[in-house]
């Protein structure tokens, strides 16, 4: 059984059904493994939780609002 595993920030459930959606059949045609053999698993992360360059993704996001 596969796991293919994706942290990210918060995401709306449309955009999760798609993600799991094209992560499943890009995996399976490269592998040549059937797509129900595959489990993706999402780590959502606060926004809090993420740091790029010295700074939390929610005070880019905030500067970025301005």
């Amino acid at each position: 059984m596969p796991v293919i595993t994706v942290d990210l920030h918060s995401i709306a459930t449309e955009q999760k059904k798609a993600l799991i959606k094209n992560l499943t059949k890009t995996a399976a045609e490269v592998t040549n493994i059937p797509a129900e053999k595959f489990t993706i698993l999402i780590n959502e992360l606060d926004s809090a939780n993420i740091g790029i360059g010295g700074l939390t993704l929610a005070e880019i996001k905030a500067a970025r609002a301005r």
